[in-house]
């Protein structure tokens, strides 16, 4: 995995060339935070970085539960059994499998591979304001009902999981960008998604890194313009 360095954030990144799917250690007095855990087969990758970084990994923290973000979780657990792993309270029920809808969320269908056989179960669970390690939790909802953004409140680096995409163009999820549209595809609600997409604008972040898509610095004036961007589309096709 590539990984690239940024204040206190480094970003792992599996096929950056080809299919990006990123994964994060944050470095923190006592240890690392990882964020989110890639695909299966990056384990042993992500104990090698946090290697070279010198600390050990203290803590498993999950955006969201599709397969791409928690894929290593199980490997990872067995060799750091002292690691907490925490996911918001909302999508623990998605790290479980269950993609029923919850009353009052709106009832379009969650989408995107939501794991079946994850052993992990979250040792933490996370609401919108909790504070872990340096990182502030933000409930970002929309592209999973219990998605979850982080900032480091050290530096203003927001490790936003799938609320954008960087990869084939910065956009809101939900919003198709055609040389890489899987995340829009498994996006829940594309309401929801513009909404988050909003509140996390106003956190005036340093650096924006998600899922997929290299680091970027500086990033409010280009999440403004994705952000306006998705307005204008929904505002279009609620229309016809």
């Amino acid at each position: 995995m590539r990984m690239t360095g940024h204040q206190h954030i480094y970003q792992l990144t599996y096929l950056p060339r080809v299919f990006p799917v990123n994964c994060y250690l944050i470095e923190e007095e006592d240890g690392l935070t990882l964020i989110d855990a890639a695909l299966p087969n990056n384990a042993e990758a992500i104990m090698r970085a946090a290697s070279k970084l010198g600390k050990p990994i203290v803590r498993i923290v999950l955006t969201h539960a599709h397969d791409d973000h928690i894929g290593a979780l199980d490997a990872l657990k067995a060799q750091l059994p002292e690691a907490v792993v925490a996911i918001s309270a909302r999508d623990a029920r998605l790290l479980r499998g269950d993609r029923s809808l919850e009353p009052g969320e709106p009832t379009t269908p969650i989408k995107g591979s939501v794991p079946k056989k994850v052993a992990t179960q979250p040792d933490l669970l996370l609401q919108d304001g909790d504070r872990i390690g340096s990182l502030l939790a933000v409930a970002a909802p929309g592209h999973t009902p219990g998605s979850m953004a982080f900032l480091d409140t050290r530096g203003g680096g927001l490790i936003a999981g799938d609320a954008f995409q960087l990869r084939g163009g910065l956009a809101v999820s939900g919003q198709v960008r055609p040389l890489f549209p899987f995340p829009a595809w498994a996006t829940w609600n594309k309401q929801q998604s513009l909404l988050s997409a909003k509140r996390l604008l106003a956190l005036k972040p340093s650096l924006l890194a998600v899922g997929h898509g290299n680091l970027l610095v500086d990033p409010v004036s280009a999440m403004e313009q994705a952000v306006m961007v998705a307005e204008r589309k929904l505002a279009a096709a609620a229309v016809h």
